[in-house]
């Protein structure tokens, strides 16, 4: 167990923390609430939008930039959406050393800059669909923050997109939210639930709003990403209007869908140990570091290093990327060498010492189970990916596991409390309650519905708060 990582089960919230440090991640700036990425998390970010950008691109997605700052009087135009970010908004009233004639809001989301755009660009169907994404900061005024998971400002990105009919914008909000589901999945190693969001928990404006949750190694539940079908409110609001096929004027209906670097705060709360820092291979910048080790210096310079350096190469070429790096803190010493990357949670360590060199293998050791196992050379640009390809599923496997094993199921409000206080995690019921209901129980248990999920989308079943028949299966669970 690291000296300089706090065990889990004695504090989760430093524990996190000392992940986040002892791996040189992010750290606090000046401003409250906001962080700096450093070099370390943004390469993993890096990765995770490559792979999310990707999936855009291929969904026939294009990408665009929208401005920073939007005029006050367009977040007025929607109002739901304007009551729901009004609290979180940041404002500006002066710039260029005058009082500006109109406040502006550094933007929490762009729907409404975005809808003032498409009002322009659409006259006809023929116009349709709009299919953007943007790749942005936003700031949302946070009283609570904490690194990657609440911060006044963070990356993200958010696609918009407009449509000639309610079917294909709906089609669309469920496309993008699998999108998510399956990078989620495949890359992030993340067991994610998907379903519909309750009346209480929907997004700000939108009709209907769909999400990825997913289980922190601490029982909590994490929104991962959220797909909005915006029906025409927005379109309405912004006058987004369209001759159809027919030469009537129609609004158009609207989706919105995002993903930020909360993801990266998923990541290390659903993989992560008490010894520091652990990542599925597919997103890891680093996926193997060859660390050659010899007290001799000539030894290091004339035999470690040129081998080390032709191994990199291949097994760069192997894994598609420059993704293995050499190990050259030679001032160090070998332990503290090992630990150094361990901490950053690279997956595989590939140590070259002299008896290594002399039998022309590598001692292999994984991250995420510590077992070593010894691999020759020839044989390490086919074993080397097909590793790390054996770690991702365990990490995957595992993650599931655990989500299973702490999903329970409650009839009732007393047993509903009695599992959340006594085991937490996920709490299947049946639910069909109102806003108010949804706000009571979150005031009693601190607990909140996460989704009605797709996977028992036909059971049906008396509702364990009001007992009204006929109620639809939900999650619900402490949330970050």
């Amino acid at each position: 167990m690291a000296k300089n990582i706090t065990p889990k089960e004695k504090d989760y919230s430093q524990w996190y923390l000392d992940v986040i440090r002892a791996a040189e991640m992010a750290d606090y700036a000046p401003v409250r609430g906001c962080m700096v990425v450093r070099p370390t998390g943004y390469a993993i970010w890096e990765l995770v939008q490559k792979h999310f950008d990707d999936a855009f691109k291929e969904t026939g997605h294009v990408n665009a930039a929208f401005p920073l700052l939007i005029p006050q009087s367009f977040l007025s135009k929607e109002a739901e959406h304007v009551e729901g970010f009004a609290p979180e908004c940041a404002v500006v009233t002066h710039a260029g050393g005058e009082e500006l004639e109109e406040p502006l809001i550094v933007r929490p989301t762009s729907e409404t800059v975005i809808g003032h755009m498409y009002s322009k660009w659409v006259q006809s169907w023929r116009d349709l669909p709009i299919l953007i994404n943007q790749w942005c900061n936003v700031m949302r005024w946070e009283k609570r923050p904490r690194l990657f998971l609440r911060t006044s400002e963070f990356l993200w990105q958010e696609g918009h997109t407009a449509h000639a009919s309610k079917d294909e914008a709906v089609e669309e909000t469920l496309r993008m939210l699998e999108v998510y589901r399956r990078i989620m999945t495949d890359y992030l190693a993340l067991p994610v639930l998907e379903g519909e969001k309750t009346e209480g928990e929907r997004f700000p404006g939108a009709d209907n709003t769909y999400t990825c949750e997913t289980m922190m190694s601490d029982k909590k539940a994490l929104q991962a990403g959220t797909s909005h079908y915006l029906g025409q409110n927005f379109a309405k609001a912004f006058e987004i209007q369209f001759q159809n096929k027919d030469g009537e004027m129609e609004f158009a209906y609207t989706t919105s869908w995002g993903v930020s670097t909360r993801l990266i705060g998923a990541i290390i709360m659903t993989h992560s140990d008490n010894d520091g820092l652990v990542l599925p291979p597919r997103i890891a910048p680093v996926k193997a570091v060859i660390v050659p080790i010899s007290t001799s210096g000539e030894k290091i310079e004339k035999e470690l290093m040129p081998k080390a350096a032709e191994l990199k190469a291949a097994l760069n070429e192997a894994l598609g990327g420059r993704f293995v790096s050499i190990d050259s803190q030679f001032h160090m010493r070998p332990g503290d060498r090992f630990f150094s990357h361990l901490q950053r949670g690279v997956p595989l360590r590939l140590e070259l010492g002299e008896k290594e060199y002399a039998a022309e293998k590598l001692r292999v050791v994984r991250r995420d189970t510590g077992e070593k196992l010894e691999i020759a050379w020839a044989d390490a640009p086919a074993a080397i990916p097909a590793l790390l390809e054996e770690i991702q599923q365990n990490l995957y496997r595992r993650a599931l596991e655990f989500r299973l094993a702490n999903t329970h199921r409650a009839d009732s409000f007393e047993e509903f409390k009695m599992l959340l206080e006594e085991k937490g995690g996920f709490i299947e019921v049946f639910f069909d309650g109102t806003k108010e209901d949804e706000k009571a129980i979150k005031e009693a248990t601190g607990a909140t519905p996460r989704c009605f999920p797709f996977a028992h989308s036909e059971e049906r079943g008396k509702c364990f708060y009001t007992g009204k028949e006929g109620a639809r299966k939900a999650i619900f669970a402490k949330a970050y």
